[in-house]
Protein backbone atom coordinates (compact mmCIF):
# COMPACT_ATOMS: atom_id res chain seq x y z
CA UNK A 1 0.00 0.00 0.00
CA UNK A 2 1.33 3.43 -0.85
CA UNK A 3 1.21 6.48 1.37
CA UNK A 4 -0.56 8.58 -1.25
CA UNK A 5 -3.79 9.73 0.38
CA UNK A 6 -6.87 9.72 -1.80
CA UNK A 7 -10.19 11.38 -1.11
CA UNK A 8 -11.70 7.95 -0.37
CA UNK A 9 -8.93 6.67 1.90
CA UNK A 10 -9.09 6.83 5.66
CA UNK A 11 -6.02 6.84 7.87
CA UNK A 12 -5.87 4.77 11.05
CA UNK A 13 -3.08 5.14 13.60
CA UNK A 14 -2.21 2.87 16.53
CA UNK A 15 0.71 3.01 18.95
CA UNK A 16 1.87 0.76 21.77
CA UNK A 17 4.23 1.79 24.57
CA UNK A 18 7.42 -0.24 24.80
CA UNK A 19 7.55 -1.10 28.49
CA UNK A 20 6.53 -4.76 28.74
CA UNK A 21 6.06 -8.16 27.12
CA UNK A 22 2.85 -8.59 25.07
CA UNK A 23 0.29 -10.87 26.72
CA UNK A 24 -2.95 -12.55 25.66
CA UNK A 25 -4.97 -9.45 26.63
CA UNK A 26 -2.85 -7.28 24.30
CA UNK A 27 -3.35 -9.79 21.50
CA UNK A 28 -7.13 -10.03 21.82
CA UNK A 29 -7.74 -6.35 22.61
CA UNK A 30 -5.29 -4.68 20.23
CA UNK A 31 -2.97 -6.75 18.08
CA UNK A 32 -5.47 -9.15 16.49
CA UNK A 33 -8.20 -6.60 15.63
CA UNK A 34 -5.64 -4.07 14.41
CA UNK A 35 -3.96 -6.57 12.09
CA UNK A 36 -7.39 -7.49 10.72
CA UNK A 37 -8.26 -3.82 10.18
CA UNK A 38 -4.96 -3.18 8.39
CA UNK A 39 -6.07 -5.50 5.60
CA UNK A 40 -9.00 -3.27 4.61
CA UNK A 41 -8.81 -2.23 0.97
CA UNK A 42 -9.32 1.50 1.54
CA UNK A 43 -7.45 1.86 4.83
CA UNK A 44 -4.06 3.51 5.28
CA UNK A 45 -2.73 2.12 8.53
CA UNK A 46 0.08 3.48 10.71
CA UNK A 47 1.49 1.38 13.55
CA UNK A 48 4.28 2.62 15.78
CA UNK A 49 6.31 1.61 18.81
CA UNK A 50 5.94 4.46 21.30
CA UNK A 51 9.42 4.39 22.82
CA UNK A 52 9.44 8.13 23.64
CA UNK A 53 6.31 7.52 25.70
CA UNK A 54 8.06 4.63 27.46
CA UNK A 55 10.63 7.05 28.91
CA UNK A 56 7.88 8.72 30.94
CA UNK A 57 7.29 5.68 33.12
CA UNK A 58 10.40 3.53 32.71
CA UNK A 59 14.03 4.39 33.49
CA UNK A 60 15.44 0.97 32.58
CA UNK A 61 17.16 1.25 29.17
CA UNK A 62 17.55 -2.52 28.71
CA UNK A 63 13.85 -3.08 29.43
CA UNK A 64 12.79 -0.51 26.84
CA UNK A 65 15.10 -2.05 24.23
CA UNK A 66 13.91 -5.60 24.94
CA UNK A 67 10.26 -4.53 24.97
CA UNK A 68 10.70 -2.79 21.61
CA UNK A 69 12.10 -6.02 20.17
CA UNK A 70 9.34 -8.20 21.66
CA UNK A 71 6.46 -5.94 20.64
CA UNK A 72 7.75 -5.50 17.09
CA UNK A 73 8.21 -9.27 16.76
CA UNK A 74 4.70 -9.84 18.14
CA UNK A 75 3.05 -7.53 15.59
CA UNK A 76 4.95 -9.12 12.72
CA UNK A 77 4.33 -12.68 13.91
CA UNK A 78 0.61 -11.92 14.23
CA UNK A 79 0.46 -11.04 10.54
CA UNK A 80 1.18 -7.31 10.26
CA UNK A 81 2.52 -6.76 6.75
CA UNK A 82 5.07 -3.90 6.57
CA UNK A 83 4.48 -3.72 2.81
CA UNK A 84 0.81 -2.86 3.32
CA UNK A 85 1.15 -0.56 6.34
CA UNK A 86 3.55 2.02 7.75
CA UNK A 87 5.27 0.32 10.69
CA UNK A 88 7.86 2.40 12.52
CA UNK A 89 9.54 3.29 15.78
CA UNK A 90 8.54 6.67 17.20
CA UNK A 91 12.12 7.73 17.99
CA UNK A 92 13.13 7.25 14.35
CA UNK A 93 10.91 10.20 13.33
CA UNK A 94 12.72 13.41 14.45
CA UNK A 95 9.82 15.51 13.17
CA UNK A 96 7.62 14.21 16.01
CA UNK A 97 9.47 15.96 18.88
CA UNK A 98 9.70 19.09 16.72
CA UNK A 99 5.96 19.05 16.16
CA UNK A 100 5.50 18.43 19.89
CA UNK A 101 7.15 21.80 20.55
CA UNK A 102 4.96 23.61 18.01
CA UNK A 103 1.88 22.12 19.65
CA UNK A 104 3.21 22.96 23.12
CA UNK A 105 3.22 26.61 22.08
CA UNK A 106 -0.50 26.59 21.22
CA UNK A 107 -1.72 24.34 24.09
CA UNK A 108 -3.07 25.99 27.22
CA UNK A 109 -1.62 24.78 30.53
CA UNK A 110 -5.17 24.60 31.88
CA UNK A 111 -5.98 21.92 29.31
CA UNK A 112 -3.03 19.81 30.46
CA UNK A 113 -4.01 20.34 34.10
CA UNK A 114 -7.16 18.35 33.36
CA UNK A 115 -5.39 15.34 31.81
CA UNK A 116 -6.43 12.14 33.60
CA UNK A 117 -2.93 10.79 34.30
CA UNK A 118 -1.70 14.08 35.72
CA UNK A 119 -4.85 14.61 37.80
CA UNK A 120 -4.58 11.07 39.19
CA UNK A 121 -1.01 11.75 40.35
CA UNK A 122 -2.00 15.07 41.92
CA UNK A 123 -5.00 13.50 43.68
CA UNK A 124 -2.82 10.66 45.01
CA UNK A 125 -0.24 13.12 46.35
CA UNK A 126 -2.89 15.34 47.89
CA UNK A 127 -4.56 12.38 49.63
CA UNK A 128 -1.19 11.39 51.07
CA UNK A 129 -0.51 14.92 52.31
CA UNK A 130 2.38 15.44 49.89
CA UNK A 131 3.15 18.29 47.52
CA UNK A 132 0.61 17.95 44.67
CA UNK A 133 3.39 17.68 42.07
CA UNK A 134 5.67 15.34 44.01
CA UNK A 135 7.37 12.89 41.62
CA UNK A 136 5.43 14.31 38.67
CA UNK A 137 7.79 14.78 35.74
CA UNK A 138 7.34 17.34 32.98
CA UNK A 139 7.17 14.31 30.67
CA UNK A 140 4.05 13.01 32.41
CA UNK A 141 2.51 16.49 32.31
CA UNK A 142 3.30 16.90 28.60
CA UNK A 143 2.33 13.35 27.61
CA UNK A 144 -0.90 14.47 25.85
CA UNK A 145 1.05 16.89 23.62
CA UNK A 146 3.45 14.17 22.48
CA UNK A 147 0.48 11.92 21.79
CA UNK A 148 -1.13 14.78 19.86
CA UNK A 149 2.01 15.08 17.72
CA UNK A 150 1.97 11.32 17.02
CA UNK A 151 -1.58 11.59 15.68
CA UNK A 152 -1.51 14.96 13.91
CA UNK A 153 1.80 14.40 12.14
CA UNK A 154 0.23 11.80 9.87
CA UNK A 155 -3.22 13.40 9.56
CA UNK A 156 -4.90 10.36 11.05
CA UNK A 157 -8.69 10.27 10.69
CA UNK A 158 -9.28 7.50 13.22
CA UNK A 159 -7.39 6.41 16.33
CA UNK A 160 -8.57 3.11 17.86
CA UNK A 161 -8.47 3.57 21.65
CA UNK A 162 -10.05 2.36 24.85
CA UNK A 163 -12.52 4.61 26.62
CA UNK A 164 -9.82 5.75 29.04
CA UNK A 165 -7.94 7.31 26.11
CA UNK A 166 -10.80 9.33 24.57
CA UNK A 167 -9.69 12.45 26.42
CA UNK A 168 -6.31 12.38 24.68
CA UNK A 169 -7.97 12.33 21.25
CA UNK A 170 -10.17 15.28 22.23
CA UNK A 171 -7.07 17.14 23.39
CA UNK A 172 -5.35 16.42 20.06
CA UNK A 173 -8.40 17.87 18.30
CA UNK A 174 -8.19 20.99 20.48
CA UNK A 175 -4.50 21.42 19.61
CA UNK A 176 -5.25 21.02 15.90
CA UNK A 177 -8.11 23.51 16.00
CA UNK A 178 -6.04 26.09 17.84
CA UNK A 179 -3.13 25.72 15.42
CA UNK A 180 -5.42 25.84 12.38
CA UNK A 181 -7.09 28.95 13.76
CA UNK A 182 -3.76 30.75 14.21
CA UNK A 183 -1.89 29.57 11.13
CA UNK A 184 -4.40 28.25 8.59
CA UNK A 185 -5.81 24.82 7.85
CA UNK A 186 -3.00 22.30 8.21
CA UNK A 187 -4.19 19.52 10.51
CA UNK A 188 -6.92 16.90 10.15
CA UNK A 189 -9.13 16.65 13.24
CA UNK A 190 -8.89 13.02 14.44
CA UNK A 191 -11.74 10.91 15.75
CA UNK A 192 -11.51 8.33 18.54
CA UNK A 193 -12.56 4.91 17.29
CA UNK A 194 -14.09 2.91 20.13
CA UNK A 195 -14.52 -0.80 19.41
CA UNK A 196 -17.19 -1.93 21.85
CA UNK A 197 -16.85 -5.60 20.92
CA UNK A 198 -13.14 -5.85 21.72
CA UNK A 199 -12.65 -8.33 24.55
CA UNK A 200 -11.16 -7.22 27.86
CA UNK A 201 -9.49 -10.34 29.15
CA UNK A 202 -9.35 -11.25 32.83
CA UNK A 203 -6.00 -12.36 34.22
CA UNK A 204 -4.97 -15.34 36.30
CA UNK A 205 -6.65 -13.89 39.40
CA UNK A 206 -9.87 -12.76 37.70
CA UNK A 207 -8.95 -9.07 37.60
CA UNK A 208 -8.20 -7.31 34.30
CA UNK A 209 -5.12 -8.89 32.70
CA UNK A 210 -2.41 -6.31 33.33
CA UNK A 211 1.31 -6.10 33.99
CA UNK A 212 0.42 -3.86 36.93
CA UNK A 213 -1.37 -6.78 38.62
CA UNK A 214 1.29 -9.34 37.67
CA UNK A 215 -1.49 -11.64 36.45
CA UNK A 216 -0.69 -11.91 32.74
CA UNK A 217 -0.20 -14.82 30.38
CA UNK A 218 2.60 -13.84 27.95
CA UNK A 219 1.45 -14.20 24.35
CA UNK A 220 4.36 -16.31 23.14
CA UNK A 221 5.37 -18.12 26.30
CA UNK A 222 6.57 -21.71 25.57
CA UNK A 223 3.89 -24.40 25.30
CA UNK A 224 4.64 -26.07 28.64
CA UNK A 225 4.76 -22.73 30.46
CA UNK A 226 1.43 -21.79 28.84
CA UNK A 227 -0.11 -24.99 30.19
CA UNK A 228 1.26 -24.27 33.65
CA UNK A 229 -0.04 -20.69 33.71
CA UNK A 230 -3.51 -21.74 32.55
CA UNK A 231 -3.59 -24.40 35.26
CA UNK A 232 -3.10 -21.56 37.76
CA UNK A 233 -6.23 -19.61 36.74
CA UNK A 234 -8.34 -19.05 39.86
CA UNK A 235 -11.61 -21.04 39.91
CA UNK A 236 -14.15 -21.80 42.62
CA UNK A 237 -14.35 -24.97 44.75
CA UNK A 238 -17.15 -26.72 42.86
CA UNK A 239 -16.34 -30.39 42.27
CA UNK A 240 -16.62 -32.43 39.06
CA UNK A 241 -20.28 -33.07 38.25
CA UNK A 242 -21.49 -29.87 39.91
CA UNK A 243 -22.88 -27.30 37.43
CA UNK A 244 -20.62 -24.27 37.00
CA UNK A 245 -21.41 -20.65 36.15
CA UNK A 246 -19.99 -19.07 33.00
CA UNK A 247 -20.86 -15.61 34.35
CA UNK A 248 -17.81 -14.19 36.08
CA UNK A 249 -15.61 -17.13 35.12
CA UNK A 250 -12.17 -15.91 33.99
CA UNK A 251 -11.53 -19.28 32.37
CA UNK A 252 -14.72 -19.11 30.29
CA UNK A 253 -14.14 -15.48 29.25
CA UNK A 254 -10.62 -16.20 28.02
CA UNK A 255 -11.85 -19.25 26.09
CA UNK A 256 -14.64 -17.22 24.50
CA UNK A 257 -12.13 -14.63 23.22
CA UNK A 258 -10.36 -17.32 21.17
CA UNK A 259 -13.12 -19.76 20.28
CA UNK A 260 -15.80 -19.78 17.59
CA UNK A 261 -19.46 -19.39 18.53
CA UNK A 262 -19.95 -23.16 18.20
CA UNK A 263 -16.93 -23.94 20.39
CA UNK A 264 -18.12 -21.46 23.00
CA UNK A 265 -21.57 -23.06 23.02
CA UNK A 266 -19.97 -26.48 23.57
CA UNK A 267 -18.01 -25.26 26.60
CA UNK A 268 -21.07 -23.46 27.96
CA UNK A 269 -22.98 -26.76 27.83
CA UNK A 270 -20.05 -28.55 29.52
CA UNK A 271 -20.12 -25.97 32.33
CA UNK A 272 -23.83 -26.64 32.86
CA UNK A 273 -23.16 -30.38 32.94
CA UNK A 274 -20.45 -30.05 35.58
CA UNK A 275 -17.16 -30.34 33.69
CA UNK A 276 -14.15 -30.71 35.99
CA UNK A 277 -12.03 -27.57 36.26
CA UNK A 278 -8.96 -29.50 35.16
CA UNK A 279 -10.69 -30.64 31.98
CA UNK A 280 -11.94 -27.11 31.28
CA UNK A 281 -8.43 -25.72 31.70
CA UNK A 282 -7.09 -28.35 29.32
CA UNK A 283 -9.69 -27.32 26.71
CA UNK A 284 -8.64 -23.69 27.15
CA UNK A 285 -4.94 -24.56 26.79
CA UNK A 286 -5.51 -26.56 23.61
CA UNK A 287 -7.67 -23.84 22.04
CA UNK A 288 -5.19 -21.03 22.73
CA UNK A 289 -2.18 -23.08 21.70
CA UNK A 290 -3.85 -24.03 18.42
CA UNK A 291 -4.04 -20.34 17.47
CA UNK A 292 -0.77 -19.18 19.01
CA UNK A 293 1.59 -22.04 18.09
CA UNK A 294 2.14 -21.08 14.41
CA UNK A 295 2.72 -17.45 15.41
CA UNK A 296 5.02 -18.55 18.27
CA UNK A 297 7.35 -20.26 15.81
CA UNK A 298 7.50 -17.13 13.66
CA UNK A 299 7.99 -14.96 16.74
CA UNK A 300 10.95 -17.03 17.97
CA UNK A 301 12.56 -16.77 14.53
CA UNK A 302 12.19 -12.99 14.60
CA UNK A 303 13.50 -12.67 18.15
CA UNK A 304 16.54 -14.64 17.01
CA UNK A 305 17.14 -12.19 14.17
CA UNK A 306 16.82 -8.66 15.60
CA UNK A 307 18.66 -7.20 12.61
CA UNK A 308 15.71 -8.21 10.41
CA UNK A 309 13.28 -6.39 12.72
CA UNK A 310 15.56 -3.35 12.81
CA UNK A 311 15.65 -3.24 9.00
CA UNK A 312 11.85 -3.46 8.87
CA UNK A 313 11.44 -0.59 11.35
CA UNK A 314 13.96 1.62 9.54
CA UNK A 315 12.19 0.96 6.24
CA UNK A 316 8.93 1.95 7.91
CA UNK A 317 10.52 5.09 9.32
CA UNK A 318 11.73 6.04 5.83
CA UNK A 319 8.19 5.59 4.52
CA UNK A 320 6.77 7.65 7.41
CA UNK A 321 9.31 10.44 6.91
CA UNK A 322 8.31 10.78 3.27
CA UNK A 323 5.15 12.27 4.76
CA UNK A 324 6.56 13.87 7.92
CA UNK A 325 9.50 15.79 6.42
CA UNK A 326 7.56 17.85 3.82
CA UNK A 327 4.69 18.36 6.27
CA UNK A 328 7.10 19.68 8.88
CA UNK A 329 8.52 22.08 6.28
CA UNK A 330 4.98 23.30 5.67
CA UNK A 331 4.37 23.82 9.40
CA UNK A 332 7.69 25.61 9.92
CA UNK A 333 6.77 27.98 7.11
CA UNK A 334 3.32 28.50 8.62
CA UNK A 335 4.60 29.56 12.06
CA UNK A 336 7.35 31.84 10.68
CA UNK A 337 10.43 29.60 10.97
CA UNK A 338 11.49 30.68 7.48
CA UNK A 339 14.56 31.47 5.43
CA UNK A 340 15.53 35.12 5.74
CA UNK A 341 15.44 35.56 1.97
CA UNK A 342 11.65 35.74 2.15
CA UNK A 343 10.50 39.33 1.60
CA UNK A 344 9.13 40.84 4.85
CA UNK A 345 7.09 43.37 2.87
CA UNK A 346 5.30 40.61 1.01
CA UNK A 347 4.58 38.82 4.27
CA UNK A 348 3.19 42.00 5.82
CA UNK A 349 1.00 42.60 2.78
CA UNK A 350 -0.31 39.04 2.99
CA UNK A 351 -1.11 39.48 6.68
CA UNK A 352 -2.93 42.76 6.03
CA UNK A 353 -5.02 41.13 3.31
CA UNK A 354 -5.84 38.26 5.63
CA UNK A 355 -6.94 40.46 8.51
CA UNK A 356 -9.15 42.59 6.23
CA UNK A 357 -11.42 39.62 5.53
CA UNK A 358 -14.15 38.42 7.90
CA UNK A 359 -13.09 35.38 9.91
CA UNK A 360 -14.77 32.57 11.83
CA UNK A 361 -13.35 31.64 15.24
CA UNK A 362 -14.27 28.43 17.02
CA UNK A 363 -13.75 28.04 20.76
CA UNK A 364 -14.78 26.05 23.82
CA UNK A 365 -16.52 27.55 26.83
CA UNK A 366 -16.15 26.55 30.48
CA UNK A 367 -19.34 24.44 30.25
CA UNK A 368 -17.55 22.18 27.78
CA UNK A 369 -19.68 23.19 24.79
CA UNK A 370 -18.28 24.40 21.49
CA UNK A 371 -19.15 27.81 20.00
CA UNK A 372 -18.14 29.91 17.04
CA UNK A 373 -18.35 33.58 16.10
CA UNK A 374 -17.94 35.64 12.93
CA UNK A 375 -15.78 38.78 13.10
CA UNK A 376 -15.35 41.44 10.44
CA UNK A 377 -11.95 42.61 9.18
CA UNK A 378 -11.62 45.01 12.12
CA UNK A 379 -12.46 42.37 14.71
CA UNK A 380 -16.06 43.50 15.33
CA UNK A 381 -18.45 40.71 16.37
CA UNK A 382 -21.13 40.10 13.73
CA UNK A 383 -22.54 36.67 14.53
CA UNK A 384 -22.26 34.11 17.32
CA UNK A 385 -23.61 30.65 17.97
CA UNK A 386 -25.19 28.82 20.84
CA UNK A 387 -23.21 25.88 22.28
CA UNK A 388 -22.72 22.65 20.33
CA UNK A 389 -22.02 19.31 21.98
CA UNK A 390 -18.98 18.58 19.82
CA UNK A 391 -16.46 20.56 17.74
CA UNK A 392 -17.55 18.53 14.72
CA UNK A 393 -21.10 19.92 14.95
CA UNK A 394 -19.79 23.49 15.25
CA UNK A 395 -17.46 22.89 12.31
CA UNK A 396 -20.33 21.63 10.15
CA UNK A 397 -22.31 24.81 10.87
CA UNK A 398 -19.33 26.99 9.92
CA UNK A 399 -18.81 24.97 6.73
CA UNK A 400 -22.47 25.45 5.80
CA UNK A 401 -22.21 29.24 6.29
CA UNK A 402 -19.01 29.36 4.25
CA UNK A 403 -20.53 27.32 1.44
CA UNK A 404 -24.03 28.85 1.27
CA UNK A 405 -23.51 32.28 2.80
CA UNK A 406 -26.69 34.18 3.71
CA UNK A 407 -28.86 31.28 2.53
CA UNK A 408 -27.62 29.14 5.44
CA UNK A 409 -28.87 31.57 8.10
CA UNK A 410 -32.43 30.28 7.97
CA UNK A 411 -31.27 26.66 8.24
CA UNK A 412 -29.13 27.45 11.29
CA UNK A 413 -31.55 29.88 12.92
CA UNK A 414 -32.00 27.78 16.08
CA UNK A 415 -28.23 27.52 16.56
CA UNK A 416 -27.48 31.26 16.27
CA UNK A 417 -28.03 34.13 18.67
CA UNK A 418 -28.42 37.80 17.65
CA UNK A 419 -25.72 40.38 18.32
CA UNK A 420 -27.17 43.76 19.40
CA UNK A 421 -26.60 46.54 16.88
CA UNK A 422 -25.59 44.25 13.99
CA UNK A 423 -27.84 44.37 10.94
CA UNK A 424 -28.76 41.48 8.72
CA UNK A 425 -27.18 43.37 5.83
CA UNK A 426 -23.80 43.51 7.61
CA UNK A 427 -23.90 39.77 8.28
CA UNK A 428 -24.89 39.01 4.69
CA UNK A 429 -22.08 41.20 3.32
CA UNK A 430 -19.49 39.49 5.54
CA UNK A 431 -20.70 36.02 4.55
CA UNK A 432 -20.54 37.05 0.90
CA UNK A 433 -16.89 38.05 1.37
CA UNK A 434 -16.19 34.70 3.04
CA UNK A 435 -17.83 32.63 0.31
CA UNK A 436 -16.17 34.61 -2.50
CA UNK A 437 -12.76 34.30 -0.79
CA UNK A 438 -13.10 30.55 -0.30
CA UNK A 439 -10.88 28.43 -2.59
Amino acid sequence: MTNKQTSASQRFLTGITTTGTPHLGNFVGSIRPSVAASKGASAESFYFLADYHALIKCDEPARIQQSTLEIAASWLAAGLDPERVTFYRQSDIPEIPELTWLLTCVTAKGVLNRAHAYKASVDKNTAAGNDPDADVSAGLFMYPVLMGADILMFKAHHVPVGRDQIQHIEMARDMAQRFNHLYGEHFVLPQALIEESVALLPGLDGRKMSKSYDNTIPLFTPREQLKKLIAGIVTDSRTPGAPKDTEGSALFQIYQAFASAQETATLRKAFAEGIAWGDAKHMLFERIDREVAPMREHYQALIGNPAKIEASLLAGADKARQLATPFMRELRQAVGLRKLAAAPAAAAKSKAAKTSEPVFKQYREADGKFHFKLLDGQGQLLLQSHGFESPKEAGKAIALLQAQGEAALATLQQSLQPVPGVTAEAIAAALHLRTSAAP
